[in-house]
């Protein structure tokens, strides 16, 4: 391939991976990455459109593209003793994928079959559907199911205040509504293998996304049935299964031992951390892992008492736990300093 086929390359490359977010200027800021005028992007684009790799909406002066749906897929499914997520895996969704590095693969087979069997298993519905959208770039499912919704089962089960917390319990791991069957791994290493992992159900909207190693909740006034699965990976991302296991996993046995707790995700609207109840909330189950990391981000303040509740009252009664806190600002950093050094000194 010769120099000038390379850089038509990477500029069609460029142009694929980033028309999601610049549907309507992306011949301006790909002429501005490659410093060439805005005829030459145009014969790029041309070029993806007559390939079908990407769609042109609009006239000349409104127009805009987006990535064109290669492979789609979309089934329902009747919940019953016969359903196994690994025959559907094999029947209908693999082979939609086979032309993927082996890395992505194998992350797809593990998100997809923990989702799909946590519906059959948990759902408590009729019927699972399945949609499988794939461009030139990544490829995305939806899991479907018609059931009593996910954070509403967690919420009764562990007699939780409301839909919310239950998004706070799940974002930790190690959590199920039945531990004879299932670890309660599936959901927290799915939700940080792929690129964006999302779940709607009842009121609550939870996303986890990769980049920015971010989770977060909206609340929608309409409250939804059932509960909705959706994954999203680049079909070129180098990560692994291994890798993001080996992150929360013990170097001494392997186990999911090491947990990282959204904190922000404890509060309701622009309330502050303040008091001891909030922490203690917090806490709740995290003495299943040996090391914990608070995740400070997007949180402005906390209050004395909550900080002391957990890196003092709760590190004391904890001794062999790790607790570390991460990306807290200067103003929480104080408080949590200040709550460790009061256990130093006493």
């Amino acid at each position: 391939m010769t120099k000038v086929q390379m850089r038509g390359e990477a500029v069609r490359r460029f142009i694929l991976e980033n028309v999601e977010e610049h549907p309507a200027d992306i011949a301006i800021i790909t002429a501005e990455k490659f410093e060439i005028t805005r005829q030459a992007v145009n014969k790029h684009l041309r070029k993806l459109v007559d390939e079908s790799a990407i769609v042109e909406n609009g006239n000349t002066r409104n127009r805009t593209y987006q990535l064109a749906s290669l492979v789609s897929f979309e089934e329902s499914y009747p919940i019953d003793e016969k359903l196994e997520e690994d025959q559907v895996w094999r029947k209908d969704i693999a082979i939609h994928l086979a032309n993927l590095p082996q890395n992505v693969l194998d992350i797809w087979h593990y998100g997809f079959t923990e989702m799909f069997n946590n519906a059959i298993d948990h759902s408590e519905g009729d019927s699972i559907s399945v949609s499988l959208d794939k461009t030139a770039i990544n490829t995305e499912i939806t899991i479907y199911d018609d059931g009593v919704g996910i954070f509403k089962k967690i919420q009764a089960k562990l007699d939780l205040i409301d839909e919310r917390q239950a998004v706070l319990e799940l974002a930790k791991g190690k959590l199920t509504t039945d531990p004879s069957r299932h670890t309660g791994e599936g959901i927290f290493f799915s939700s940080r293998i792929f690129d964006y992992f999302e779940i709607l159900s009842g009121g609550v909207y939870f996303s986890h996304q990769f980049d920015d190693q971010e989770d977060w909740i909206m609340e929608s006034e309409k409250s939804s049935s059932g509960t909705w699965v959706f994954m999203k990976i680049n079909d070129s991302s180098i990560r692994t299964i291994k890798e993001i296991f080996d992150e929360f996993s013990s170097m001494d046995d392997y186990g999911f031992t090491k947990t990282v707790v959204p904190v922000k995700l404890a509060q309701y609207g622009d309330e502050y951390l303040v008091s001891r109840s909030q922490a203690k909330r917090l806490l709740s189950r995290i003495d299943r892992f040996k090391t914990v990391l608070f995740d400070f981000h997007g949180v402005e303040a906390i209050g004395q008492s909550f900080a002391d509740e957990i890196f003092r009252v709760f590190a004391e009664q904890h001794p062999n736990m790790q607790l570390l806190d991460i990306r807290a600002n200067p103003e929480v950093e104080k408080m949590i300093s200040r709550a460790r050094s009061r256990s130093r000194s006493e």
